[in-house]
């Protein structure tokens, strides 16, 4: 009987693809390994150098992901201007202003969760890998409470593991590992039919937020608040820029609901600078009680608001148009609560 052959599995060439590119990326970031210990990303790599380690991850994501079905692009632009920034046939001196975005979707090929689906929405922001990516994690058979919980603990697990090196990679394994994890103790604690209880119910509430981050520049980003709230049914508008506003109103579950979403994204700083809570008429009709809503609300719909963009990259709005905008819609006090001044 001749020789036999054994042939590794697909996760072993994967780990052994990401390995050897970690190395050649300290190898290339630092002149040696050696050197990786004793050297802060940010003292030894410039945009370009950032850009080309972008870059080379995702020649390593094409490879180990060739299908559209795997690895989608969603800024074929942004993915073409790094190119051209990486070869030095780009016009501007500094990194491209968008950014390279893409999705990675993956099933889980155990016995319970065959089938299930994982989507990672992964973003570069210009100084990856010497700072985190904005990566979102989105799965279909979890509750809304789970997807929370697992998108806090990969924001740690990142945190704790990945500061100043490629991490996407690592964010799909760590995904596969602990989402089985969260399926099997769905199927656990599934509960059991209630009987129809003659409790009263729970007074409906209406709750405005006012949400004020350092920043909000990501594409990304920006597209969640924008998809999140009409999912939710919540007006309002959010305001890009330096510092970033959102706003969003409408049943009390649904702005908390926007919340717990929102907030456990990567963010400089971000936090509920002030909120309205409106008791409800929990006996009102169904009908009644939407109309009730309805006429509680300052929006029409949620929108993405600009207010005359200036400054060297255009993050920064004019705060005497948004003061007039909160006018007209009737709530003018918060200017001051965002701003610490009054408006004119």
């Amino acid at each position: 009987m001749g020789p036999l052959f054994l042939l590794p599995c697909v996760s072993c060439v994967r780990r052994l693809k990401e390995s050897e590119f970690k190395q050649n990326f300290i190898i290339r970031r630092c002149g040696t390994l050696d050197s990786e210990a004793g050297l802060h990303p940010e003292t030894c790599m410039s945009y370009l150098e950032w850009a080309e380690s972008q870059l080379a991850e995702i020649e390593l994501l094409t490879s180990m992901f060739p299908t559209v079905e795997e690895l989608e692009f969603t800024d074929q632009l942004a993915l073409a201007e790094l190119r051209d920034y990486v070869e030095g046939s780009a016009s501007t001196g500094g990194p491209p202003p968008s950014r390279p975005q893409f999705l990675i979707k993956q099933k889980l090929d155990s016995a319970n969760t065959e089938g299930t689906l994982f989507i990672l929405s992964c973003a570069y922001p210009s100084e990856y890998p010497s700072v985190l990516p904005e990566i979102t994690v989105r799965c279909p058979g979890l509750s809304r409470a789970q997807q929370t919980q697992l998108q806090a603990l990969l924001n740690a697990y990142l945190m704790e593991n990945c500061q100043g090196e490629i991490c996407v990679l690592s964010a799909v394994e760590w995904v596969k590992d602990n989402l089985q994890l969260f399926i099997d103790k769905s199927l656990l604690e599934a509960p059991a039919p209630k009987k129809e209880s003659a409790s009263p119910r729970m007074p409906e509430v209406f709750s405005r937020l006012w949400i004020y981050s350092h920043h909000i520049y990501n594409k990304s980003k920006r597209k969640n608040i924008l998809d999140w709230s009409k999912e939710l049914g919540l007006s309002g508008f959010s305001m890009p820029g330096k510092p970033g506003i959102v706003c969003v109103e409408g049943p009390q579950s649904a702005c908390e609901d926007f919340w717990s979403r929102v907030k456990v994204l990567t963010w400089k700083k971000i936090m509920i600078r002030h909120r309205e809570d409106i008791p409800l008429d929990c006996q009102s009709e169904d009908s009644r009680l939407v109309e009730r809503i309805d006429s509680l609300r300052k929006f029409t719909g949620f929108e993405e608001a600009m207010f005359d963009p200036h400054g060297n990259r255009g993050n920064h709005m004019d705060l005497g148009q948004l003061y007039q905008f909160l006018n007209e819609k009737g709530c003018c006090e918060v200017f001051q609560m965002y701003f610490g001044i009054e408006g004119r």
